[in-house]
């Protein structure tokens, strides 16, 4: 794991412009950065050829920032593979810098470098995250591929902080048997809300 201030490049899967389709932020315009690099290995992961970084060019925080100013875009959305694996304290200064919101998507696996506006935490079982890092989440939003999920996702909802935005979304090949169940959860429980991967139904990336 990279942990320098002096990271000068970081290994990108894919970028492009599009609406959030998850979470608190559904619905807004975003540019996604997405990052190469992860050894968290969720078994349903929708991408896996961002695993490996060896796999990805490198660009620089220089060219990151041109593609973000090339749109109106007002947040970069930071995902993965598993971004903390790298050092984004220069990338998340240069986005600022230009009056660009940083927002985060991370399981929580590695110690948290940069400074962000909001911070999705998303724990999973495969690879647990840090305790310390779910003080600093935004929004905490657990997957739910089975109904012992709903037991993991109340164990961290306990570790957040009051403030954080709470969500349970679908695993997406299991949503016809999941999203029910959620919906039963969450009128039991209300302080959940469901996150449902909306890019995906009206196919955006």
């Amino acid at each position: 794991m990279l942990n320098t201030n002096t990271v000068t490049t970081l290994p990108v899967m894919e970028h492009f412009y599009t609406l959030q389709g998850e979470g608190y932020y559904q619905g807004q315009a975003a540019y996604f950065i997405r990052l190469g690099g992860c050894d968290v290995g969720c078994i349903w992961c929708d991408v896996k050829d961002s695993w490996d970084p060896s796999k990805h060019p490198h660009y620089s925080i220089e060219q990151l920032l041109a593609f973000v100013k090339q749109t109106p875009a007002r947040i970069a959305v930071i995902t993965g593979g598993e971004p903390l694996m790298h050092d984004l304290t220069a990338l998340c200064s240069a986005l600022q810098e230009n009056g660009i919101r940083t927002h985060l998507e991370t399981s929580g696996a590695h110690p948290l470098s940069g400074n962000w506006d909001w911070i999705c935490l998303s724990p999973k079982k495969f690879k647990a995250p840090l305790e310390a890092i779910t003080q600093f989440a935004h929004e905490l939003k657990v997957i739910v591929f089975n109904r012992d999920d709903l037991k993991w996702a109340e164990k961290y909802a306990a570790m957040v902080t009051a403030g954080c935005k709470l969500y349970l979304q679908p695993e997406w090949d299991k949503r016809t048997e999941m999203t029910p169940l959620i919906v039963n959860f969450i009128k039991t429980n209300p302080r959940w809300q469901l996150s449902l991967q909306v890019h995906k139904y009206i196919d955006v990336p």
